[in-house]
């Protein structure tokens, strides 16, 4: 097979990811996108340890980092607002707490799609209603009633991936809730934001406060966390989940109140639980899965789109080494991010666990934890594929 004709699904950060390496690869991609366009704003993501080397690789360092928040680092504060902690974004060789590459969900996503707007078809507002595949290729059926062949499907869309369910079951058999719940949106910055993240914290609680600095000096982005052992609310259920993080977050202090004043009219609300994604294996026959709707190792892992980047690297490199052949590509694509997920997700398990401990539990043990942030930020190789087609960086 000369190249191969790939569905993606999802244009959020993993998916237009790997149809830029899948272009530069030989393929032809076709990317659809259930949102009208590319979603705006979300929650800040990073760059750390070997993904900063993909996107090197990929030739938008220069991009990604124009884009940044420019958060100067964090502080962490009592509930009067007296900081208590400081964590700058030049800490840990730029791999800290805030990381030197740190930028929105949105934003990333549009410099993602800038790059790849020319080689690759996007398809938006539409979603597979159904496939079928056999041993040569995929047929698809679109919500919008079209229909197509294609070599390779992979699900790029999400925790609530909607391609896994279709394949590979329900996701009550591979999404694992963490006990905690996390919320965030935009609110106007009369705060006195200026560079600088703030975080309150209730150990005892496990309930916390945050505000964040954007690019836009006129608004902030707010999140709250909370533990919960269940979470029933849909995805989708909006003014349920904003009813759930009033009701857990009644007489939190701090600046809480003057945040909660303004749930009714942010225009980009996001709530849902903090789980991750454990499957046996990511591939069946010719679809495969990547990021979130594969290995979501949730966002205390601090590495969701450091996954998502350099599982895109190695998918579309392992395909195209393996001439296109789904059964030798997607393994050898599995054998090398094995491990790597591994460590993240028990980097995410950890996160966890510490954020409502107290006493002698709140201290790591630093023996245990300095071999996991290496493995979870550097503990995957990458080859440089030598001998697989490449047309180069844009």
């Amino acid at each position: 097979m000369s190249g191969a004709k790939v569905l993606v699904a999802g244009a959020s950060i993993a998916g237009p990811a790997l149809a830029h390496w899948l272009r530069r690869r030989g393929a032809e991609v076709t990317v659809i996108e259930r949102a009208p366009g590319v979603r705006p704003g979300g929650q800040a993501v990073d760059a750390r340890g070997v993904t900063k080397e993909v996107i090197r690789r990929m030739g938008l360092d220069a991009a990604v980092r124009a884009a940044r928040t420019e958060t100067a680092g964090a502080h962490m504060v009592d509930a009067d607002g007296t900081i208590l902690e400081t964590h700058r974004a030049d800490d840990d060789g730029g791999d800290g707490f805030i990381a030197d590459i740190e930028i929105l969900r949105g934003d990333l996503s549009q410099v993602l799609h800038d790059d790849t707007a020319d080689g690759v078809e996007y398809v938006f507002g539409d979603r597979i209603a159904e496939l079928t595949q056999d041993a040569d290729g995929v047929d698809v059926t679109f919500a919008s009633g079209g229909r197509r062949r294609f070599d390779l499907v992979v699900g790029a869309d999400g925790l609530h991936s909607a391609l896994r369910a279709m394949v590979f079951g329900p996701h009550e058999q591979f999404v694992r809730h963490l006990g905690l719940v996390l919320a965030f949106y935009s609110v106007p910055n009369e705060f006195g934001l200026d560079r600088w993240y703030l975080e309150y914290q209730d150990p005892e609680s496990g309930r916390s406060a945050a505000l964040r600095p954007i690019r836009d000096a006129t608004r902030g982005m707010a999140m709250f966390s909370f533990p919960a052992a269940e979470f029933d609310v849909d995805h989708r259920d909006v003014e349920g989940q904003k009813h759930l993080l009033r009701e857990r977050l009644a007489g939190f202090g701090w600046l809480t109140p003057r945040i909660l004043a303004h749930l009714d009219d942010t225009p980009d609300f996001y709530l849902d639980q903090v789980a991750q994604v454990v499957l046996d294996r990511w591939s069946d026959g010719r679809v495969g899965l990547l990021g979130d709707a594969a290995f979501c190792a949730s966002p205390m892992s601090g590495q969701g789109t450091g996954l998502a980047l350099v599982g895109a690297y190695l998918l579309a490199g392992e395909l195209a080494a393996a001439g296109w052949d789904p059964a030798a590509g997607f393994a050898a694509y599995e054998a090398r991010m094995r491990s790597f997920v591994e460590a993240n997700q028990e980097m995410g398990r950890w996160h966890v666990r510490i954020r409502g401990a107290t006493g002698p539990d709140a201290e790591p043990d630093m023996d245990v934890l300095m071999p996991l942030i290496e493995r979870a930020l550097d503990g995957v190789d990458l080859p440089d594929y030598a001998g697989v087609p490449d047309s180069g960086a844009p």
